[in-house]
């Protein structure tokens, strides 16, 4: 398996994997809308504000993951994981924490420092995610799960207290999936 950063070629096959991963576990509508919410993600936001992601097993697309820059009120280098799919094939073999490890190290050496999603916490937990608190750092948007909203800091061992709005890009900004 090859983790590697993706290419803009590859946004189709990224998009049908976002819809066809999540169409298997959660339903078209969720399907649909996450694999949407993926590509908006990629193509939209600036360069500087996006990171993508894929593992990838020979030719074959096994899983990706997305970051979108997350802007808190203290000026902190952050980013909001948000979507990662894994194909339902390659599922429970380690390669969504592979991703999200690889990645991370990736943004740490970017200069990163805090990294947050919103997502369950025990999936989440494996890869160093913690929950977090709005009394810690707000989530750019109304919670309507507020303990799936999780963070880390690659920096540090612990998320330190940011008061403030926290800002995200457009594509994330969108409060019916929070």
């Amino acid at each position: 398996m090859k983790i590697k950063q993706y290419e803009t070629s590859q946004l189709n096959d990224i998009k049908a994997l976002f819809k066809n991963t999540f169409t298997d576990s959660e339903g078209e509508t969720e399907g649909k809308m996450v694999s949407e919410l993926a590509y908006e993600a990629l193509t939209t936001s600036d360069g500087k504000d996006v990171y993508g992601f894929v593992a990838m097993d020979g030719d074959t697309l096994a899983g990706s993951i997305v970051f979108t820059r997350l802007t808190p009120a203290n000026g902190a280098e952050a980013f909001l994981l948000s979507p990662v799919a894994v194909s339902t094939s390659y599922q429970k073999q380690g390669v969504g924490s592979t991703l999200i490890n690889v990645a991370l190290e990736v943004l740490k050496n970017e200069g990163v420092e805090l990294v947050f999603t919103y997502g369950d916490p025990n999936y989440y937990g494996r890869v160093s995610f913690k929950q977090i608190s709005e009394d810690v750092v707000k989530a750019p948007c109304k919670l309507s799960f507020p303990e799936g909203w999780l963070g880390q800091s690659l920096v540090s061992d612990e998320v330190s207290p940011i008061e403030g709005e926290t800002g995200c890009v457009a594509a994330m900004n969108k409060p019916e999936i929070w």
